[in-house]
């Protein structure tokens, strides 16, 4: 078999995963995809996965228990790790909103080849954005143990790379993750 060194040789780059975590709105897969397409047209290979590609596919049995969350996280880790061994970036956009569940993907990918990115908004901005009408569905108990409404979020203690959505435009949050990953 190819090794992980000679693909990302004929690709030109150096594969790893960033794991992008924050609350639901915050603006994990906006700013994954922007970094996606910045990558390519840079010449560079990457992979969003995200709560809606993974769970309507291969995690489409899991529900949103602790225990599904995190057999859901740790299948993307595995899955991730295929990625990163086939040479591409890999950016993942789970809430993964326990520390337990981040150190379960890190410890699967490998520390070296793991950049968490906590993608940082205010819960209020959050659901002010509300895309899906998730938290308006949580508030009305349509969504049990909902992130960010009746179930914690634990923020990351020492991420490698922190965003403020709120603060910055994607094209921003983006040149810095370029910046620190290059």
């Amino acid at each position: 078999m190819l090794s992980r060194a000679e693909r990302e040789r004929a690709l030109g780059q150096r594969s790893r995963v960033l794991w992008f975590t924050g609350l639901s709105g915050s603006g994990k897969s906006t700013v994954a995809i922007a970094l996606e397409r910045k990558l390519f047209e840079n010449g560079r290979f990457a992979q969003v996965l995200d709560g809606d590609n993974i769970r309507s596919g291969i995690n489409s049995d899991l529900g949103f228990s602790e225990a599904d969350r995190m057999e859901n996280i740790r299948r993307v880790a595995e899955i991730s790790k295929l990625y990163l061994n086939s040479g591409i970036i890999c950016i993942n956009c789970f809430i993964s909103p326990k520390a337990n569940m981040r150190e379960l993907a890190k410890g699967i990918i490998g520390p070296e080849d793991f950049t968490e990115v906590f993608i940082d908004a205010p819960s209020d901005v959050c659901e002010a954005r509300d895309p899906k009408g998730l938290y308006r569905k949580a508030r009305a108990g349509l969504i049990p143990h909902f992130t960010g409404v009746d179930d914690e979020y634990e923020p990351p203690v020492n991420p490698d790379i922190v965003i403020n959505t709120h603060l910055l435009s994607v094209e921003e949050a983006v040149n810095i993750i370029l910046e620190t990953i290059s």
